[in-house]
């Protein structure tokens, strides 16, 4: 054979390669093609593991259904893909950002004494709140889509995106030690687990480090008597996920317009720091899978589909949904970004919310197993945004760039971790509390607008290795 016959089918295996989401890995090329069904059927099942810990804690600590959450994560996902045009590899799960909210709309224990309380009336008005958040997605794609990517761009430089992605890891942080100090033999099996698999593994067993190390510290903690199924044996086969009693929609036919206001009030501002959380979230896949999804299929469209995916999901009672850093830290680990198999995610976790024996499985995993996934994954997201911070070539030399930095890392960590955790004021007779992460976003973000010596300029014709390429003026 030729060698122009040879380059002829070297150079269309390599188009139909990044047609079809291909990237070049440390240990080849992973896509659906290579991978083959089986592969890619037990790769969706780790991204579905990956969110669970995350998506199921949101309503176990506010009340919400783990079905209907389960339902909607897998819903709005497919949602995601189809107005993204099936390009980015990401997963929507549960929103934390969105705890404080529903803690003061739908409080589950009472203040004073601490005792339990019964929110389940109380939850529709939350998630109405949240369903009119998601509008304000829809308000900032609409922006972008009429004045430009580069406009909105100039405000998140790496030199606020890199410290907002490296806070929402080391926020979460805490959530990951809690969960391991429950029981930190099972955590340190789940995190030996995942490192060995992915370091000294071969073949399958170096892509799916998160299922092998769930599965196995799942395993050890049954073995130990340490896990709990009594819940499993109570539950049934097969339940529908949605309940009317639950929904925004029997909030607005109960009428009570004063709790409809106050939940508006209170908790469409928390949206400001999620479309930041978005946007970082996009970065940091952007640097991790390569390519710049800001600008293909562009950042108008990833706003659209996650605001849409978060009504969707309010109106029928689940939580709001984000794009999810635990899913980007499985890219991170096993270098498959074909968006395919977060589909086949997505698929799974749809089919397992009509399973309610399956979510009480779920529900009674070991703390320490979540923990110990969770504590690397959560790490995982921290270094994406130390690399955005590298490999952009930051200038910590320039005050006005520590000062940013230092600004949104300590605000957002040390308040998060304050005794309050978060900062609380009054608008009207409604209090508002917005989070140490949206207060460190927002401060960011304000002094990059107003400090002077910006050295950065986005730059959406060029991606670079990173996926998002801020050029350095004068280079």
């Amino acid at each position: 054979m030729s060698d122009k016959k040879k380059m002829t089918r070297k150079q269309k295996g390599s188009t139909q390669s990044e047609g079809s989401g291909n990237v070049l890995g440390e240990s080849g090329i992973y896509d659906a093609k290579v991978l083959g069904v089986p592969k890619v059927m037990i790769l969706g099942i780790q991204h579905m593991f990956a969110m669970f810990g995350a998506t199921i804690l949101v309503p176990m600590l506010t009340g919400l259904d783990i079905s209907t959450t389960l339902l909607f994560a897998g819903l709005g996902t497919l949602l995601f893909h189809l107005l993204t045009r099936g390009k980015v590899p990401v997963f929507l799960g549960s929103s934390f950002a969105f705890l404080g909210g529903y803690a003061v709309m739908a409080p589950m224990q009472d203040a004073a004494t601490g005792a339990a309380i019964d929110n389940s009336s109380l939850l529709p008005y939350a998630c109405f709140g949240v369903a009119c958040s998601g509008l304000l997605y829809l308000l900032l794609a609409l922006l972008i889509k009429l004045f430009g990517t580069s406009r909105v761009m100039k405000f998140f430089p790496p030199i606020v995106t890199g410290p907002i992605i490296i806070a929402i890891g080391l926020t979460l942080s805490s959530s990951a030690i809690g969960n391991c100090s429950d029981d930190w033999l099972i955590a340190l099996v789940a995190i030996a687990l995942v490192i060995v698999c992915n370091i000294w593994g071969k073949g399958m067993v170096k892509i799916v480090p998160i299922i092998i190390g769930v599965c196995g510290s799942y395993l050890l903690a049954a073995v130990l008597g340490r896990a709990d199924f009594s819940p499993v044996a109570e539950a049934s086969w097969v339940g529908f996920p949605i309940h009317w009693e639950r929904t925004a929609f029997w909030a607005l036919s109960d009428g009570n317009t004063n709790l409809l206001v106050n939940s508006i009030i209170t908790i469409m501002p928390i949206a400001l720091a999620t479309m930041v959380e978005h946007i970082g979230d996009i970065s940091a896949i952007s640097s991790t899978v390569g390519k710049n999804y800001i600008k293909e299929p562009g950042l108008h469209r990833t706003l659209l589909g996650d605001g849409l995916a978060t009504i969707l999901a309010s109106l029928f009672g689940a939580p709001a949904n984000t794009t999810y850093g635990e899913n980007t830290g499985v890219l991170s680990l096993t270098k498959v970004f074909d968006p395919l198999v977060i589909r086949v995610a997505a698929g799974f976790a749809i089919l397992l919310s009509f399973c309610p024996k399956f979510a009480a499985v779920i529900g009674c995993m070991p703390k320490g197993t979540v923990g110990g996934v969770s504590l690397v994954l959560y790490g995982m997201i921290s270094a994406v945004g130390v690399r955005n911070i590298v490999e952009t070539k930051c200038d910590f030399s320039k005050s006005r760039n520590v000062i940013i930095a230092a600004l949104i890392l300590v605000l957002s960590i040390g308040i998060k971790y304050s005794a309050a955790e978060g900062i609380s004021f009054m608008v009207g007779d409604v209090p508002i509390m917005l989070s140490g992460l949206a207060v460190g976003a927002l401060v960011g973000i304000g002094l990059n607008a107003v400090l002077p010596g910006k050295d950065y300029v986005f730059d959406e014709e060029k991606p670079d290795h990173t996926g998002v390429n801020f050029a350095v003026k004068g280079n």
